[in-house]
C-alpha cells in the first residue's frame, strides 16, 4: 500500500496513524454527485459550528504504485423502453412457469368477521419482497407486504448505504429466483447491452435500488408504503397485528408474521457508551451521529470530522465527507486493519444448505469464529477515502469518551484529547431483541443462543449468545417452560433478517444466500399451513370428485359405484 506507516506500538493503546497524499489519486466519483434526486433523502440539519483549519497530511506516501480503481458509478443510465420489453419477457417465462400460482390455502375466519391473512410481511426491501415472490410462487397469495418508508427508501440502498458500489459481485443472483430474465444481469444487459456488462466492475447502489423495484412491478408484488408494524400479539389460533398507515391506525389478523425489517430489524444501531454522552443530549444533535442517521454532508464542508469505526461503513461516511470538502480523521481500537473477509468462505451451496444441520456446538463455532475476525473494508472503499489529502486513520486509538458541547465533540483517547466539529460512530448494528418494539411482549420469552451453550461461552461472546435460536423455517421459538399459546405464537413468527445468521447462516440479508433463505422460509410457512388444516384437507380429498374416464366407454357415474 503506497503509505509511510508511523508505527509509535504495537500495542493497542499506542497508535498507528495513516495519511493520505491526495495529489498521488484520480478522484473517484463524489458521494452526492452522481446520486438521482427523485429520491430524495430526509436531512439532519448540522448545527452551526466554527469551522477547522485543514492540516498537512503526517506522513508522505511510499513510493509504490497500485492498480488503478476501476471506474465506479452510483447509478448508470436509464432505458425505460428496454426495461418495458424485458418485464414483458420476463412475464413470459413466468407464464410458462405456471404464474401465477393458484392459491390453495384454506381461509381462516378473523374476529369480527373475514378471513384472516395468510401472512403478513413486515418490511418491503431485498428480503421482504424476495420473500413475498417465494411464498407467491407456492400458490400462498393472501398476504400484504408492507413497508413503513415511501417507495424506493425501502432497504439501506436510496438512504443511509453510501458506497458507490455494492460489496458482493456482480454476477450473484437472489432476488430473482432462478428466473433468468429477472436477474440483474439481465437488468443491466438490457439498458447497456453485453458489452456494458463486461465492463461493468461491480453494481452501483443506486441501480440495486431501481433494479429491486423494476422487479417488484415486474412481478405484480402487494406493497403498500408508508405502513407500519407496531406490535403484535395472538389471539387464538392468529396473531393480531396494529398497524399505521395514511389512514391511521388499524387491526389486522395474520396466521404467520414474518419479520424482514432490515439489518437493524433485530436490534438498533449500536451507540458506543461513554460518561459525557447521552442519545437526548441536545448538544450532540447535529454534533453526533451514527452511520445510519440522515447526515447532510454539505454542511461539514470545510470542518474536521471524527469517524469512529473501520468497517465498511465507516469507511463509506468518511469517504462523503471528505468528498464534500471536510478533512477526517478516522480511528480503530484495532492495531491493524483486518485483512480476509472470512464471512466470504461461506458463500456456496453446501454451506447454505447444510449449515442449518449442524448441531449448536458446530454451528456456534463457525459464526463466532467469523465475527471475532471481522470483515474488512472493501478495498475500493479504502482507496476512495485514501484519494483525499485531508484524510487521516489512526489504529491502535479507541474512544474513551465523547462531549458534545456548543463548540463542537471533545473525543478522549489513550493519547489524549482531540476536537473535532463533528463525529460518526461507524460502529454497525446490535442484535438484541430487547430494542426492538414489535416484540416487546414476547422478548423476555424468546429462545437465544445463550441457553444452547456454556455459560462462559454466551458471556465470552455477548453479541452472539442474544441472536435468536430460530426453528427450521426461521420461526421464532419459546424458551423453556413458557406457556403453550405463547410458545405456539413465536411458531407463528419467522425473523427473515440478519438474526437469523447464527440459525441458519447468512441467508437473509446478504444477496449471495438470499434465493436459498427465500426458498426455504417459503417452503416452511406452506408445509405448516398445510399441516394446521390437515384435517379441513382430509375433508376436501374425500369430497374430490373430478372423473378422470368419463369421456371413455369404461366411465361409471357415481351412483352406478359399488
Amino acid at each position: 500500500m503506497p503509505c509511510a506507516l508511523k508505527r509509535l506500538s504495537s500495542s493497542p493503546s499506542r497508535c498507528v496513524t495513516i495519511a493520505a497524499s491526495g495529489p498521488r489519486w484520480s478522484r473517484l466519483p463524489r458521494c452526492r454527485s452522481t446520486e438521482r434526486t427523485d429520491m430524495p433523502m430526509p436531512q439532519t440539519e448540522l448545527s452551526t459550528l466554527p469551522p477547522s483549519s485543514p492540516s498537512a497530511p503526517e506522513a508522505a506516501w511510499a513510493e509504490r504504485i497500485l492498480p488503478p480503481v476501476p471506474p465506479q458509478a452510483l447509478a448508470s443510465t436509464r432505458d425505460a423502453a428496454a426495461l418495458a420489453r424485458l418485464a414483458q419477457q420476463a412475464r413470459a417465462d413466468l407464464a410458462r412457469l405456471n404464474w401465477p400460482v393458484p392459491d390453495w390455502s384454506l381461509p381462516a375466519a378473523q374476529p369480527g368477521g373475514g378471513h384472516a391473512l395468510d401472512v403478513l410481511i413486515a418490511g418491503a426491501g431485498m428480503c421482504g419482497q424476495t420473500a413475498a415472490f417465494a411464498l407467491m410462487r407456492e400458490g400462498i397469495g393472501r398476504i400484504r407486504l408492507i413497508d413503513r418508508a415511501a417507495r424506493g427508501q425501502e432497504g439501506p440502498w436510496g438512504t443511509y448505504a453510501r458506497m458507490l458500489t455494492l460489496r458482493s459481485p456482480k454476477h450473484l443472483t437472489g432476488p430473482d429466483l432462478g428466473v433468468p430474465s429477472l436477474s440483474f444481469r439481465a437488468w443491466y444487459e438490457a439498458q447497456h447491452g453485453a458489452d456494458g456488462w463486461a465492463a461493468l466492475h461491480k453494481v452501483g447502489r443506486l441501480d440495486w435500488r431501481d433494479y429491486l423495484l423494476w422487479v417488484r412491478d415486474t412481478v405484480g408484488l402487494p406493497v403498500e408504503n408508508g405502513v407500519q408494524l407496531l406490535d403484535v400479539a395472538h389471539e387464538g389460533p392468529l396473531l393480531r397485528v396494529r398497524l399505521h398507515g395514511p389512514q391511521g391506525e388499524e387491526i389486522a389478523y395474520t396466521r404467520k408474521l414474518v419479520l424482514a425489517l432490515g439489518r437493524d430489524g433485530s436490534g438498533a444501531p449500536r451507540w458506543p457508551h461513554y460518561p459525557s454522552l447521552r442519545r437526548d443530549d441536545p448538544l450532540a444533535a447535529g454534533r453526533v451521529f451514527h452511520s445510519a442517521d440522515a447526515i447532510d454532508f454539505a454542511a461539514l464542508a470545510g470542518r474536521h470530522v471524527g469517524v469512529l469505526g473501520v468497517g465498511a461503513s465507516a469507511f463509506d461516511n468518511a469517504a462523503c465527507a471528505l468528498e464534500a470538502g471536510a478533512r477526517v480523521t478516522q480511528f480503530a481500537r484495532r492495531a491493524q486493519l483486518p485483512q480476509v473477509n472470512k464471512s466470504k468462505w461461506t458463500s456456496f451451496p453446501g454451506f447454505f444448505h447444510g449449515f442449518e444441520r449442524l448441531d449448536d456446538a458446530q454451528r456456534w463455532r463457525f459464526y463466532t469464529y467469523i465475527f471475532s475476525e471481522q470483515v474488512p473494508p472493501p478495498w475500493e472503499t479504502v482507496r476512495r477515502c485514501d484519494a483525499h489529502a485531508g484524510f487521516s486513520l489512526q489504529l491502535g486509538q479507541n474512544w474513551l469518551d465523547v462531549a458534545p458541547d456548543a463548540h463542537g465533540v471533545r473525543v478522549t483517547t489513550p493519547q489524549g484529547q482531540q476536537r473535532f466539529d463533528a463525529v460518526i460512530f461507524g460502529t454497525g448494528f446490535d442484535v438484541n431483541l430487547l430494542d426492538r418494539p414489535e416484540l416487546a411482549p414476547y422478548v423476555s420469552a424468546i429462545d437465544t443462543w445463550a441457553q444452547h451453550v456454556p455459560s462462559e461461552q454466551a458471556a465470552s461472546h455477548a453479541e452472539a449468545a442474544r441472536f435468536p435460536y430460530l426453528g427450521p423455517g426461521f420461526e421464532l421459538r419459546a424458551k423453556a417452560g413458557q406457556p403453550q399459546e405463547v410458545a405456539q405464537a413465536l411458531a407463528r413468527m419467522h425473523l427473515f433478517n440478519w438474526g437469523s445468521t447464527l440459525s441458519h447462516g447468512a441467508l437473509a440479508g446478504d444477496i449471495p444466500g438470499l434465493g436459498i433463505g427465500a426458498r426455504r422460509l417459503a417452503a416452511a410457512i406452506a408445509s405448516d399451513l398445510f399441516t394446521l388444516d390437515a384435517q379441513a384437507h382430509w375433508q376436501r380429498l374425500l369430497a374430490h370428485d373430478e372423473p378422470e374416464l368419463k369421456d371413455t366407454r369404461w366411465y361409471v357415474p357415481p351412483l352406478s359405484q359399488p
